[in-house]
């Protein structure tokens, strides 16, 4: 079976198909012309209420030009006259447009409702819509044919020859509006054919006749609980916007009616035409007017000329504008003096322009070659006085670059370069680190502790570097500063942060070290509360190399060098866990065979030597002594301060040193590393690391003897070592997906290495201190 709506299409069609052979009659009367010339209306009414009524229109005998222009003023409501051809449809006078030659009126809208019986009430296809004279037309620019329903097909019928006989179309058009529910009905405003559907009408409409027809099945069947009526009208397309209740009305807009523009004319004759037969009747009476042919229709209209406003219609009517009134309308840049239908624009004395009512008025030519002269000469005076001040700026910067460089003990560094006594280090400008670093740029840090900042640089060949920019330097040990520079540049060690280089003509210098891409030993124990698994395996090879290095550092260069500060934290771990001792803020280099006295005791808690606390006196033993923690916290997985339930922090080493007092040492060890038959080796770990805490520091072994006792206990104990390393490394493939990390170890532990007190998550209460 059809749908409604294909059904509701093709009755409009077939509507369409009947209206283009509908014949309609009617009787249009004729109106005679006034011919009478203009004569003054200042006794004629201007109002009608709140509508204003220019001649050619008027109220009265005499007031207006031809009879179909004359206004019916009744109860202040204006309405075009009946002595002209207007239809009894013709409606009240809303405003009259001179100047385009325009009139509004409100134009009645048609109804047709259908009953539930089928019967139709208030159908009004009989009767003529619109019946205009010889001198007005149905705008077709403003105005759109409309129709209203839910089952609505509406038709227009009309003439556009200048004659009102409807047994000779010339004009029909129609359009149809569906809709089969309440919630199809269009929401938009604009009409869609659901629930209102327009059209244009043509040019030269002078009447028109309205048809409204149904689609019975739509209305029987769908439209009729809803929306059982039909409007059909003419209206002005911008004043006309749909609502979904119009589609619902029973009786929408049946008293008030609608706007509607009629397009207006005086005689039937061209401006030429006119003007060449000298008729008495022309009606631009004005001196100033011009005469314009009507676009819509026969006949013309009048306006006033370029330069004047008023009523064309009448002599005199057309008077000058004053230009200079509106300036917003009529531009000058000048002095503005008003003329009859125009004005003029000059420039003031002294200045001149092309066109002032264009472009500005600007000074004479010799004023302009001062202006010029001064501004060049302004101009060379400021390219001077800057050139002299960009030049005495570089030459103060480059004599504080100089002044820093010596003060920081550059040029110790240059000779022993020249002299080529070492040739590891790099002596970088601070343009090169600013390049390498983004300016310093924050997301480049790596981390920012008391001491200073550490940020990842990149340098030439996309050479990864960390680069420590600190904050404070004691500028009265610039000397030695720079001869623990030269020292440290010439440590090769495969277990040592090497460094690469520095800039000194800042005031307070910068370091440049080699970037380790992996975290701390610190990270490794005692990040993410333990929970990552080490092989004993890994820890003493770690142990052991650290132990070279720092035995390497004592014995095997010419300047021994006591690195001071030995701690997990320290001890950064590369590729495989390769261990790289790092941060020799508190190194001191120290004769063989001799102690250095401090006056400030430099350290971390935990770690630090009984010996070295009390006399103040560095050796290498304290070297030792510290590294012995390390062992511990390597088989124990305690921090060097722990806490074990008690309220204040426990020492790892006096606590491990008590345990082995009293035969219970097994109860210290790390549980992931002990277990049947490691026992002993255990044993032979904690021994070493014991030795290593003696009180007395002759006692304690030297670093060289350590990495040797490592050694030798990792290659007795390498089937068993080996054979757990594997059994730790799949459990840790198994368990890889659980482990997490809040910052990367790259950045994070990098910054740590540079000595910087960065605050590190979920990580105990290891802490740095400074004793006097």
């Amino acid at each position: 079976m059809a749908s409604p709506l294909y059904l509701g299409k093709r009755s409009f069609l077939l509507v369409v198909g009947a209206t283009l052979i509908l014949q309609l009659s009617i009787s249009i009367h004729g109106a005679g012309a006034d011919n009478s010339p203009a004569m003054d209306k200042t006794n004629c009414p201007d109002k009608c209420g709140n509508v204003s009524i220019p001649y050619p229109f008027g109220i009265g005998q005499g007031c207006y030009l031809h009879e179909d222009f004359e206004v019916q003023c009744n109860n202040s409501q204006a309405s075009l006259g009946t002595g002209g051809s207007y239809n009894h449809g013709y409606s009240n006078l809303l405003d009259i447009n001179l100047l385009d030659g325009e009139a509004r009126i409100q134009n009645r809208v048609y109804r047709s409702c259908k009953n539930t019986d089928g019967s139709i009430y208030d159908r009004y296809d009989n009767e003529v819509a619109l019946l205009l004279p010889s001198f007005f037309k149905v705008s077709y620019t403003k105005n759109k044919f409309t129709a209203i329903g839910c089952a609505t097909i509406a038709n227009i019928v009309g003439s556009t020859d200048g004659t009102t006989n409807f047994n000779n179309l010339h004009y029909t058009s129609a359009c149809a509006s569906f809709c089969d529910s309440l919630h199809s009905i269009s929401k938009s405003a604009i009409c869609d054919g659901l629930g209102c559907c327009q059209t244009s009408i043509p040019e030269n409409l002078s009447a028109f006749k309205i048809g409204l027809f149904y689609n019975d099945e739509l209305i029987r069947n769908y439209a009729q609980t809803f929306s059982p009526c039909s409007y059909a009208f003419v209206v002005e397309g911008n004043s006309f916007k749909f609502n979904t209740s119009y589609a619902l009305d029973l009786n929408f807009r049946n008293q008030d009616g609608l706007p509607l523009v009629l397009d207006w004319s005086v005689g039937n004759e061209t401006c030429e035409q006119t003007k060449k037969n000298l008729s008495s009747s022309y009606a631009c009476k004005a001196t100033n007017s011009e005469c314009i042919n009507a676009t819509n229709g026969p006949g013309y209209r009048c306006n006033c000329s370029s330069g004047y406003e008023g009523n064309p219609y009448l002599v005199g009517g057309c008077q000058d504008i004053n230009e200079c009134d509106y300036p917003e309308l009529y531009t000058c840049h000048g002095d503005c003096t008003n003329t009859d239908g125009s004005y003029t624009c000059s420039c003031r004395a002294g200045t001149h322009s092309e066109d002032p009512k264009i472009a500005p008025c600007t000074g004479s030519n010799d004023q302009v070659k001062v202006v010029i002269g001064v501004s060049f000469a302004l101009i060379f005076l400021i390219i001077c006085i800057s050139a002299i001040l960009i030049k005495w700026q570089k030459r103060k910067l480059a004599e504080e670059k100089e002044r820093f460089f010596k003060q920081n003990g550059g040029h110790i560094l240059y000779r022993q370069i020249l002299s080529k006594q070492i040739d590891t280090v790099q002596i970088f400008t601070i343009e090169e680190l600013k390049k390498a670093t983004d300016n310093f740029d924050r997301s480049r840090e790596l981390g920012t502790g008391g001491h200073g900042t550490v940020y990842k640089g990149i340098l030439g060949g996309n050479k990864e570097v960390a680069v420590k920019r600190s904050k404070i330097i004691n500028v009265t040990e610039a000397e030695e500063f720079a001869q623990e520079i030269i020292i440290l540049s010439q440590i090769n060690h495969r277990n040592v942060v090497r460094l690469l280089g520095c800039c000194l003509e800042v005031e307070v210098p910068i370091l440049v070290y080699e970037f380790i891409p992996n975290g701390t030993l610190f990270e490794l124990l005692h990040g993410n509360h333990g929970r990552q698994l080490v092989s004993l395996e890994d820890r003493l090879r770690i142990a052991q190399d650290s132990a070279e290095a720092l035995a390497y550092m004592h014995l095997s260069i010419n300047h021994p060098i006591v690195h001071g500060d030995v701690k997990s934290l320290n001890i950064l771990l590369g590729d495989n866990l390769m261990a790289k001792v790092s941060d020799f803020g508190a190194s001191r280099m120290v004769p063989k065979d001799a102690v250095q006295f401090m006056t400030m005791v430099q350290g971390t808690l935990g770690y630090l030597d009984p010996e070295y606390m009390q006399k103040r006196l560095l050796t290498d033993k304290s070297d030792v002594y510290s590294f012995g923690v390390v062992i511990l916290e390597l088989i124990t997985r305690k921090m060097a301060i722990y806490f074990d339930g008690a309220e204040e922090g426990k020492n790892l080493a006096a606590s491990f040193l008590q345990a082995m007092r009293e035969n219970r040492v097994e109860g210290m060890f790390d549980i992931s590393i002990l277990s049947a038959g490691m026992e002993e080796l255990l044993q032979e770990v904690a021994e070493l690391a014991c030795l290593c805490l003696s009180l007395k520091g002759e006692e304690r072994p030297s670093m060289s003897h350590v990495a040797d006792r490592l050694k030798a206990i990792r290659s007795i104990w390498k089937e068993i070592l080996l054979l757990k390393h594997e059994e730790t490394r799949h459990q840790t493939e198994r368990l890889a997906m659980a482990s997490t990390c809040d910052m990367s170890p790259s950045m994070y532990w990098t910054a740590q290495m540079m000595g910087l007190d960065i605050e590190t998550p979920n990580i105990g209460h290891a802490s740095t201190t400074n004793m006097g």
